[in-house]
């Protein structure tokens, strides 16, 4: 496989660091977090293999 893929990606969580959480859906919305409250935020609301856009689940399995 080549090209990003989907899922939830956590940077930052250093103690210097400012937190930064990026999300790309199934269906290809990207959505992205800065800080700590807006990381936690979009954690706690996205779930990965779940479409919240089109009500559409896609499952992956491992090869």
């Amino acid at each position: 496989m080549t090209g990003i893929q989907p899922g939830l990606t956590v940077r930052g969580l250093g103690r210097y660091e400012l937190p930064v959480a990026d999300w790309l859906c199934t269906c290809g919305r990207h959505e992205r977090a800065r800080g700590r409250r807006a990381v936690i935020e979009l954690t706690a609301r996205v779930t990965v293999g779940h479409c919240n856009h089109t009500g559409t689940e896609t499952r992956r399995t491992a090869a």
